[in-house]
């Protein structure tokens, strides 16, 4: 059988799946894979979940140490990269004896520490009030932090004693902390305020709890109890979009209460005489019964106490209730306690773990019901005390972030355990930093920071806090001012936030950066930065000893600096060279000047300040004296920007570079053509000549036809590991190879090699743009077509190493290209001395063509201080710069002329298919793209002569344009809002915007004018200044006329509208999602209820609507690279058809992302899916289901309940779901996905056509008829638009309206339908084919069906009553048929084959492997588009 995995990750860095380094890692591999679940404990959940909730106060990095496996195997072994074997730990079985529990038997593994036994015990419901105790093995009490396998004596039935200790203060509030968390184990408001890195999950609310039990239960299809009805607001052509549904009510949440109050007491801390009795800290209660009682904790336990509010009296009461948890002390005294919270911890020990596990980074809601507040101590406790870190129970201990996040990066990294305990220690740390660096920047816009720079104004205020250093968006001293004053302040921090991420993946040993995080929040951009030792001591002169602190006119150069930016300069594509300092001296760097080099005190050499790591973009820089190219001209370029930091992205230069090397290859082949032709002699040169030219652009279009058509455009679309972040937008690009392969060389370049994508336009984008690059190239390429087989060789030369892993057959049969190949790596091998002067001659003419900076292979670099201001270049080097510019103009046509086509062509054919800004915005940075050409493109999209099927792209783009525009004014407007007045200009603010309400008056805060006058003094202290109240004047007309300026001005794009109405008529938006986008951009949080945007009598919104406002924060994402390759090879493996050993590949995979990440992240979620996709076309339905289950919590929790991917994931489950025989599960999860596709891009998108046939072909299976057309007849309404008419998802869809038609016995439109359908296949894939034909099977059949009728109806007519009647066939729908069509629409064929097919399959499969080198396979990583193996075995099943 053989799948179409639509499925692949979420995220797809570039680590290249080659074989050699597979191999070299398989040894490690074996020793450290541990089994992915344990069996799960008496309770019922595995015990694995308490170890991912990290819950315990210390996260020692001993955990681990599980890693580290049974010593090393031997090397030795046959390491064939086939048979990956997971060897699962042997597990054993211990006893656990609680103190007034029945003992319980705990699967544990020799690798655990006994800690993690400690949170099994913290997790399990029986033993949860524990938290101070010791485990003893024969009363020898065990280390916590002591693998098991270390320990004598322990063994299979040992038994473990739970053995209470003493307190101390430190226990007793992580006592009372653990109580309080059980007590709100069940409530959301966490999650609604965004703290603690806590986020919503809905899923329970529509499969009634956990599918995996539930499928025994609901087995039979029992169709009767089915309510299938939709609400109103579902069905298609419905305008009303509610936003209540959004987060449905949990019953679960309704509150049980334990306890009324739990607080410290104000008697608190004891005093010295009652310490001296053991008096830890006090408490105050109210229980239920309202009953108030004074607890005394002590070092032997809690009890009561007779204090009361006003009248301390430390002495225990009468009963005390000693008792050693609280817990047990409550239950005594309170009866409702022990009631609720016995049921409590039942409902809470069911709910699934990914329910209740803290997500990486925090995600925050933009609607919100009203959540009581109450009284908390421990939230209050937190508020007072700055809670840094791990060690969050002891106040005011700091963690030194930068010595954390270099240590990290120093840890060794030789083999896979090393590396996992790395990349693990480096992600725990960069969460944690993430998490503080925004605690911070909260506090320092909220004013509860001193700066210390208190003397100076507002804007130009720094501040420490938590060792970090946060500074403000702004441009002090006129830093920035030649490049564009407060513009380019606000570019700059994220400039150096992407050239962070590119130097951290590239991953220099000896060369650090510093943790950054960006942080907008209220209007302001905070940059939080860890501290260089010892650079707060020094005059910034004195420290910076490479690059310059003044843009360019004093430059200093070091060698070891140098030396270790040469090692990056090849993955980053930056060009050593030369510039002038103020003395005219030629100084030698390898960065841009601005990139400082400081040696820290504690020895590490930092590199800071890299905004322009990437080479400038000239498209948004206009220069005096230069001309961009054609190409760039006619588009209107160069304009000018508001500041002068644009630059390229990464994933533009790595496709650019792909680009170059393709033409490079193709040159070099065809002057080889040309010598041998001459050789042989002139008069066959003139006619082989002509040929070869011919020949050479033709091959791939015979040979591989799809690699031509499909992998050509990808426009590498994998480059970035764009998907992984919708949230941040992440772009590593060389990633993570260099942590897994061998040498630091092969590595740095693999991303090229996994990428056989390229970009080169293929025929189709050729067309559209005739000047192709530059116009030298023309001449000599007639077309730029990808074929797969030269890519390998991009590293082979550009490493300098000739080993070209994937090496196929097929491409030899290209002599030329052969050839080039050849020459070009003895060439890299032998410094060229070998070799003939011709055939040098051949690489020199092809190196000068596609400008690269060595002649004899090829290479091409950026020199990024091109064009900077200030910057002067000595003389001997005009030439080399003269290139450079023609570089840069190039790599800026180059984002016009290929990659914008390439985008939209990848549109249209449905290979990305953004629902939403975020993933819009996605799909740009995947491409290169920057998002400040999306003018360009929504231009570029009205011009396509096929705009009617880019309608949903184009809709989407102008409302991220709208609200982008929208998010630049707010920000301004917010830095001229008081902290009291916040609520009232936000609501004011969203009126203006999307309210039709004509004339929105602000509602100015009455204490305010009041108070005015006392107010003046204060003012200043927070930043921004200014007249507190001009927000309140600004009306809806003149905040739209902003909007199209600001568009206009920003985006150089013309929006014809006046107010929100216009908007929607003009351009189809909906009112509902421009209020999602720019709540989501602007960190802004709404009450969650029916909103009227549309009268014309009161404002929509008013101040009680605005919740909260949460910071927008972008940080680095450190990736897992070991898991990655098995994630790829795994890929790869189901691609050639070998399901089984890819599903253990990607379980490896799993097991090694959650031993870097923890339980939670975004690409467990991608590796969840495909594995549950594999589970099911293996036949294992209640796999499949219990890992996309998982993998929909996951997504709910870590990207949004909202978010494209989750909204996917939905219909993936629907899909298990129907086939477990749940029916009722699997129409409530396609209704809440369509509700969800409603609210965030609107009925017409083609992705609902699909969600729309699952739908329909659902309520067919459950026979009802009437609702099941309605939106079948939708999904055909939306194909047709979407898909050409005549293309075979359009045929699909006919046929299946045609079905529920017959069902009906509605056998005249049955015929209709399926009539359409027939003319569709027999013209695309002619007579012969098995579709034809069974489409015209079931035309007879209708047809003689419809005879039937119609004879009967007849009868009846002539005979009145007494009239025999046929009985005629009307099927209700077996649900193997339907759920027949479901794995259809959903690309997932299953295809009966014998041995010998199978054989042929496989071999065919090699073949186009081969051909096209993985280029289709790399291309389909993306999440969206559908791996089409069934194209490969030449069946043209519903796929266009």
């Amino acid at each position: 059988m053989v799948s179409k995995t639509d499925d692949i990750p979420v995220s797809v860095p570039n680590c290249n799946v080659n074989t050699v380094d597979l191999a070299g890692e398989t040894p490690d591999r074996k020793e450290t894979t541990k089994a992915p679940h344990k069996d799960p404990c008496a309770c019922g959940h595995s015990a694995d979940t308490a170890v991912m909730n990290g819950g315990g106060a210390h996260d020692h990095s001993e955990e681990e140490s599980k890693q580290n496996g049974g010593g090393d195997t031997d090397g030795g072994e046959d390491s064939n990269e086939q048979e990956v074997i997971v060897i699962q730990d042997t597990g054993f079985t211990v006893k656990i004896q609680a103190p007034g529990a029945e003992p319980f038997d705990l699967q544990v593994s020799p690798q655990e520490m006994v800690q993690e036994i400690h949170q099994v015990l913290m997790d399990r419901e029986d033993t949860c009030h524990r938290t101070c105790f010791s485990l003893q093995l024969d009363g020898n009490v065990l280390d916590n932090f002591a693998e098991l396998k270390s320990i004598e004596g322990l063994q299979e039935g040992s038994l473990l004693k739970v053995v209470e200790e003493p307190y101390t203060v430190r226990e007793a509030r992580i006592h009372v902390r653990h109580i309080r968390d059980l007590l709100k184990s069940l409530d959301p408001s966490d999650a609604y305020n965004g703290v603690d890195c806590n986020s919503l999950s809905f899923l329970s609310v529509f499969t009634d709890g956990d599918l995996g039990d539930s499928g025994k239960r609901k087995k039979g299809s029992d169709l009767e109890q089915i309510d299938c009805t939709p609400p109103e607001h579902i069905l298609p052509g419905s305008k009303e979009r509610p936003l209540l549904p959004l987060q449905p009510q949990n019953k679960d949440w309704k509150p049980m209460q334990c306890l009324k109050v739990l607080t410290m007491s104000g008697w608190n801390p004891p005093p010295g005489n009652r310490k001296m009795h053991g008096d830890l800290m006090y408490l105050y209660m109210v229980t239920v019964e309202e009953r108030h009682i004074s607890i005394t904790a002590s070092t032997r336990g809690f009890y009561l106490n007779q204090s009361t509010t006003y009248t301390f009296n430390p002495k225990p009461a009468n009963p005390s209730f000693l008792s050693h948890s609280l817990v047990e002390l409550l239950s005594q005294i309170s009866p409702a306690f022990k009631k609720n919270f016995t049921a409590l911890q039942k409902k809470r020990v069911q709910r699934h773990p990914f329910e209740r596990i803290a997500t990486p980074f925090q995600v925050y809601s933009w609607t919100a019901p009203q959540v009581d507040h109450t009284m908390d101590c421990v939230r209050a406790e937190d508020a007072y005390t700055s809670r840094l870190g791990y060690e969050e129970h002891i106040p005011g201990q700091t963690r030194d972030w930068n010595e954390e996040l270099q240590t990290t990066r120093e840890l060794a990294r030789k083999n896979l355990p090393e590396r996992l305990l790395r990349e693990r220690a480096i992600f725990k740390v960069h969460s944690d930093f993430a998490a503080a660096a925004t605690r911070g920047s909260v506090a320092v816009i909220d004013g509860n920071v001193m700066a210390i720079n208190p003397g100076e104004e507002t804007r130009m205020q720094m501040f420490i806090w938590n060792n970090i250093f946060f500074s403000l968006g702004f441009d002090v001293r006129d830093h920035y001012r030649e490049l564009g004053g407060d513009a380019a302040a606000h570019a700059a921090p994220t400039n150096d936030l992407n050239g962070v991420r590119a130097y951290g993946a590239v991953d220099v040993e000896g060369l650090y950066t510093l943790g950054t995080v960006v942080v907008d929040y209220r209007g302001y951009r905070v940059t939080a930065q860890s501290i260089i030792p010892g650079i707060l001591e020094r005059e910034q002169e004195q420290s910076v000893i490479y690059g310059s602190i003044d843009f360019g006119k004093t430059v200093v150069s070091h060698g070891k600096y140098l030396e270790l930016l040469e090692k990056t300069s090849r993955p980053l594509k930056v060009q050593r060279h030369d510039v002038l300092n103020e003395k005219d001296e030629s100084v030698e760097l390898c960065s841009s000047v601005e990139c400082k080099g400081i040696i820290g005190n504690d020895g590490r050499h930092y590199i800071l300040d890299l905004l322009r790591t990437f080479p400038p973009d000239l498209n948004f820089l206009p220069v005096e004296g230069e001309e961009l190219s054609p190409e760039s001209v006619r588009q209107g370029f160069p304009r000018q920007h508001r500041h002068r930091l644009a630059c390229l992205r990464q994933e533009l230069i790595e496709a650019f570079v792909e680009h170059r090397y393709l033409l490079f290859m193709k040159m070099a082949a065809l002057q080889l053509m040309q010598q041998k032709a001459n050789k042989e002699s002139k008069m066959a040169a003139l006619t082989e000549n002509s040929s070869t030219e011919a020949a050479i652009p033709a091959l791939p279009s015979t040979e591989t036809p799809d690699a031509s058509a499909e992998s050509s455009e990808t426009s590498t679309e994998t480059l970035t590991d764009g998907k992984s972040d919708a949230v941040q937008t992440e772009t590593t690009s060389t990633s993570d190879a260099p942590r897994a392969a061998a040498t630091e060389a092969t590595t740095t370049e693999a991303a090229p090699k996994a990428e056989p994508t390229t970009d080169s336009p293929s025929a189709a984008t050729t067309t559209t743009n005739a000047s192709q690059a530059t116009p030298t190239e023309d001449n000599v390429v007639p077309m730029v077509t990808t074929n797969g087989p030269l890519l390998p060789i991009a590293t082979a030369i550009q490493n300098g190493e000739c080993e070209s892993p994937l090496e196929g057959k097929a491409e030899d049969s290209i002599l030329g290209l052969a050839q080039a190949k050849e020459l070009a790596e003895s060439l890299a091998a032998e410094d060229g001395s070998g070799i003939d002067p011709k055939s040098r001659e051949v690489v020199l003419n092809a190196c000068k063509a596609v400008g690269s900076i060595s002649n004899t292979s090829f290479d091409i670099r950026f020199n990024p201080d091109i064009f900077s201001p200030g910057v002067r270049f000595p003389e001997d080097s005009a030439d080399d710069i003269q290139k450079q510019k023609q570089l840069l103009k190039d790599a800026a046509a180059f984002l016009m002329s290929c990659q914008i086509p390439s985008l939209v062509k990848d549109c249209l054919d449905h290979s990305a298919l953004p629902m939403d800004g975020a993933t819009l915005t996605e799909a740009l940075h995947q491409r290169g793209i920057n998002i400040r050409y999306l003018g360009n493109v929504l231009e570029f999209v009205d011009k396509t002569p096929a705009k009617a099927q880019l309608e949903h792209f184009y809709r989407i783009g102008i409302s991220e344009l709208i609200t982008r525009c929208a998010k630049h004014i707010f920000k301004t407007y917010l830095q001229g809002v008081e902290l009291s007045a916040l609520s009232a200009a936000v609501s004011h603010f969203l009126n203006c915007f999307l309210s039709s309400f004509p004339d929105a008056v602000a509602h100015l805060p009455a204490d305010e004018l009041v108070s005015r006058r006392k107010n003046r003094k204060r003012r200043n202290r927070v930043p921004g200044g200014g007249d507190n109240t001009a927000w309140a004047s600004l009306t809806p007309s003149e905040l739209w006329k902003n909007i199209v300026s600001e568009a206009q001005s920003y985006y150089h794009f013309t929006l014809y509208c006046e107010n929100a109405d216009q908007v929607v008529e003009k351009y189809g938006l909906q009112k509902i999602t421009l209020l999602r986008e720019i709540s989501i951009k602007a960190g802004i949080q709404i009450l969650i209820k029916e909103y009227n945007f549309d009268s014309r009598h009161k404002p929509a919104f008013t101040e009680e609507d605005i919740l909260n406002i949460f910071p927008v924060v972008k940080h680095v994402n450190p990736k897992a690279s070991d898991a990655f390759h098995f994630f790829q090879s795994g890929q790869a493996k189901v691609q050639q058809g070998y399901l089984k050993e890819g599903c253990e590949l990607i379980n490896e995979a799993l097991n090694l992302f959650n031993n870097v990440y923890g339980a939670m992240h975004v690409e467990i979620c991608a590796c969840l899916r495909l594995l549950s996709r594999l589970n099911y076309i293996m036949g294992d339905h209640h796999e499949a289901l219990s890992n996309q289950q998982k993998a929909v919590l996951m997504s709910e929790r870590v990207l949004g309940i909202e978010h494209p991917n989750t909204i996917q994931e939905y219909m993936h489950l629907a899909l298990y779901c129907f086939a477990n025989g749940q029916l009722s599960t699997a129409l409530k999860l396609l209704y809440r996905a369509r509700y969800l596709m409603l609210m965030v891009c609107g009925e017409d998108h083609p992705e609902m056509a699909l969600l729309d046939s699952n739908i329909g072909l659902v309520l067919h299976g459950v026979m009802e008829y009437d609702l099941s057309l309605r939106f079948l007849e939708n999904a055909l309404a939306l194909n047709s638009k979407y898909h050409l008419p005549r293309s075979l998802k359009v045929a699909l869809s006919h046929h299946l309206v045609a079905r529920v038609y017959e069902s009906k016995a509605d056998f005249r439109s049955a015929l209709q339908h399926e009539k359409e359908g027939y003319t569709i296949y027999k013209n695309q894939v002619g007579e012969a084919h098995e579709k034809t034909k069974e489409s015209s099977e079931y035309l007879k059949y209708l047809t003689q069906q419809a005879v039937a009728l119609q004879r009967t109806m007849n009868e009846i007519y002539k005979n009145g009553s007494n009239a025999s009647i046929m009985p005629l066939k009307f099927t209700a729908p077996s649900m193997a048929s339907v759920l027949e069509q479901l794995n259809i629409i959903n690309g997932i064929i299953f295809i009966p084959l014998s041995q010998k097919d199978l054989e042929n399959l496989k071999a065919e499969v090699q073949r186009r492997q081969l051909l096209q080198e993985s280029g289709k396979s790399m291309e389909e990583l993306t999440v969206d588009s559908p791996l089409e193996l069934e194209d490969k075995i030449s069946m043209d099943v519903n796929v266009d």
